[in-house]
């Protein structure tokens, strides 16, 4: 099973390096990672998806919390987290397929980014499940590039995981 982590860590270097250490010593296996900036530039937020059953996740966030530079970890429940991705595909487009690749961004959300006489860059921001579906139905068109970030999430409602000051 997939599991968010949430985690706000020290802006300071080496802090993912730790991290990441941390995962491969341990021998968990990360899906996707995201660092960020937040409201306070001292503090940046980790978004981890892990995938591993209840005690590889508790084993995670206790050796999260040991490290030095963190500041708080949460577990992000399923059903009690909103998460994005973005993914960029620059595809090939001769003019007759141009309105296809249009009608196509509009129908799934993406945004047209980019246009040259050969190409259309696509953009869109949707969940992981939505993201793998739009890359499945533009490789038929011819993908040149493609890039995805990391997914990064944050808690539904009130909820908010932040450094007390």
């Amino acid at each position: 099973m997939k599991h968010t982590i949430s985690v706000l860590v020290e802006n300071q270097p080496g802090v993912l390096s730790r991290i990441s250490g941390l995962f491969s010593r341990r021998g968990f296996n990360i899906d996707s990672l995201a660092v960020g900036v937040t409201d306070d530039p001292s503090v940046s937020r980790v978004t981890i998806i892990v995938d591993g059953n209840e005690y590889t996740v508790e084993q995670v966030l206790k050796q999260l919390n040991k490290l030095i530079d963190v500041i708080k970890v949460k577990c992000l429940g399923a059903d009690e987290n909103i998460a994005r991705e973005l993914v960029l595909v620059k595809i090939a487009v001769t003019g007759d397929k141009r309105s296809e690749i249009m009608t196509l961004a509009e129908i799934t959300k993406a945004e047209i980014i980019d246009i040259s006489p050969t190409t259309m860059t696509l953009q869109l921001a949707d969940t992981t499940p939505n993201v793998m579906r739009f890359e499945e139905i533009v490789k038929a068109y011819g993908v040149i590039e493609e890039v995805r970030t990391g997914v990064i999430a944050l808690e539904k409602g009130a909820e908010c995981i932040t450094v007390k000051k």
